[in-house]
């Protein structure tokens, strides 16, 4: 029996003795890897860059995507994968800062940080842009059909007051968030989209309670396609999105509110998951070329950081997607809320989408 025990004992401690020499081994072999794990937005950069980006670095490239901040969030805080290279809103670079998920960036190894304008640069969310850099900006307005808005006789909207119009029952299409939903309710009646006043929320939920009627849909990327094949009139969209729908369909025009509402800014950041830290680098750097950023502006069609991708004559004369700056003085980035105040948000959002 004693030498079944013994047997047993040293099975035991040669088992985990292999296991831990195949982590470390494993460990050995993705640090000193060329692979560049990147976790980018669905559809948001052009895959043929990457392609470039290998070829001129040598690095390997493993590329995959998420559909929202937080599945990004849930999968870098877990650990569970070595993400080099992350493309969160500034929202969520502010909150994983916080949290200490985010490596400080090394300025001296992205010297194309000075094509970046610099009314992007140095925001309340990361001041001096310690941990991130500007990918791609854009808004959020009304996307519309002006002919079908011709057939109901009503004006083309400025606001998101508008969008209450008794004319437009059953023809308004919302995007499938909390805060793009209440965050519009809150600008129509003049306040800030980040607004915590108990209140102006609870005026903002009555205010979407009033709206239901016109409400045809709450929904996430088929909007585009809704939209495009004219099964509502308007539609509360991202400015990318929007461009996109015109692509489809001539008679769509799209409107950043002149009252106010919301700009996103998306970036780059390298996670604390990250075994490839100079190559991340290297990958941040890339995508800032002034070429290479134009390159990447004409495929995604979201409004460039770069300061010479913004001055070039179709975008300079472009305030869709590149307003005046009267209309960006009433912009505002989301802030990140407290949880308490985030989940007066979805609550508020969860109510209306019953109501309808």
């Amino acid at each position: 029996m004693r030498k079944v025990t013994i047997l047993m004992v040293t099975m035991f401690i040669l088992a985990v003795s292999i296991v831990f020499l195949q982590v470390v081994s494993n460990q050995v072999v993705s640090v000193n890897s060329q692979d560049l794990y990147v976790y980018n937005w669905g559809d948001y950069i052009d895959e043929e860059l990457i392609d470039q980006f290998e070829a001129e670095t040598g690095y390997n490239v493993v590329y995959e995507t998420f559909d929202s901040n937080e599945s990004m969030y849930v999968k870098v805080n877990s650990g569970s994968s070595p993400y080099d290279v992350i493309f969160p809103s500034e929202y969520m670079v502010e909150k994983m800062e916080s949290e200490h998920l985010l490596v400080e960036l090394d300025k001296s190894l992205l010297p194309n940080l000075e094509n970046v304008d610099p009314y992007f640069l140095n925001q309340a969310f990361d001041q001096d842009n310690k941990y991130s850099v500007p990918y791609f900006w854009g808004t959020v307005g009304i996307a519309y059909n002006t002919e079908m808005y011709d057939q109901l006789e009503i004006d083309y909207p400025t606001s998101y007051a508008d969008l209450w119009n008794p004319a437009l029952v059953d023809n308004v299409l919302l995007l499938d968030g909390a805060r793009e939903v209440v965050g519009s309710s809150l600008n129509s009646l003049g306040y800030s989209l980040n607004s915590t006043d108990e209140q102006e929320l609870n005026q903002a939920k009555q205010n979407l309670l009033n709206l239901a009627p016109n409400v045809k849909g709450v929904v996430g990327d088929e909007i585009k396609m809704l939209m495009a094949n004219e099964e509502a009139a308007a539609a509360i969209v991202w400015a990318g999105d929007a461009q996109l729908i015109q692509e489809d369909n001539e008679a769509i025009e799209f409107i950043t509110p002149e009252s106010g509402s919301n700009i996103y800014l998306d970036n780059i950041a390298i996670p604390k998951t990250s075994q490839n830290i100079e190559g991340a680098h290297a990958f941040i750097n890339f995508l800032m070329d002034n070429e290479v950023a134009s390159v990447n502006t004409e495929y995604v069609g979201y409004s460039s950081p770069i300061t010479e991708v913004m001055n070039e004559p179709e975008h300079l004369e472009d305030e869709t997607y590149y307003p005046d700056v009267e209309v960006m003085e009433n912009l505002e980035y989301y802030a990140n809320l407290d949880p308490d105040n985030l989940k007066r948000y979805n609550n508020i959002f969860l109510e209306f989408k019953i109501s309808l």
